[in-house]
């Protein structure tokens, strides 16, 4: 089952992407995407190790996040994506223009061959003001397309907002 669970900052949406995982029942492989390279993140970083059960496996991968779920995936396992929208960054802040349009398009290709459960983390960009900024709304617009083609292709589909989830598509929470 793929499931995407969308939210802004500070929704609940990696609280409850980890409940989900936990209540699996399945052996948790964790995918952190984010690159911590200031104090900010640092800490954020820390809160998100703090909160994860000690037994979860972890994998830190920026950029080849369809390998990492090839390599990965399988029938009795659960893999969490935390998230999207930093994987998304790293690979906008690329010299190599090409290199997001291949690797979104090898996550994309993937998904329909990935066998258990996968749940993928995303920050909702799009509700706000348009950003002034040429990076910043190719990043908005980036997200909105990927969030898209990926709640085309994920079973559920939940925005999280205050801590509550609120099922966009498939069964309820």
């Amino acid at each position: 089952m793929l499931q995407l669970i969308l939210g802004g900052a500070r929704s609940g949406k990696s609280r409850l992407a980890e409940r989900l995982a936990a209540e699996s029942a399945l052996p948790v492989t964790y995918i952190a995407t984010s690159q911590p390279l200031d104090g900010e993140l640092n800490e954020r970083v820390a809160l998100h190790r703090q909160r994860r059960p000690a037994h979860w496996q972890l994998i830190e991968e920026p950029l080849e996040l369809a390998r990492v779920l090839r390599e990965n995936a399988a029938a009795d396992a659960c893999l969490l994506v935390d998230c999207l929208t930093l994987w998304l960054t790293n690979l906008l802040m690329l010299d190599d223009a090409e290199r997001l349009k291949v690797e979104r398009e090898a996550l994309l290709q993937s998904l329909a061959q990935l066998p258990g459960e996968i749940i993928f983390v995303s920050n909702e960009t799009g509700l706000g003001i348009v950003p002034l900024g040429e990076l910043t709304r190719r990043y908005v617009d980036e997200a909105g397309w990927l969030h898209q083609a990926l709640a085309e292709r994920c079973q559920r589909v939940v925005l999280t907002v205050a801590g509550l989830p609120l099922t966009l598509k498939g069964t309820a929470l």
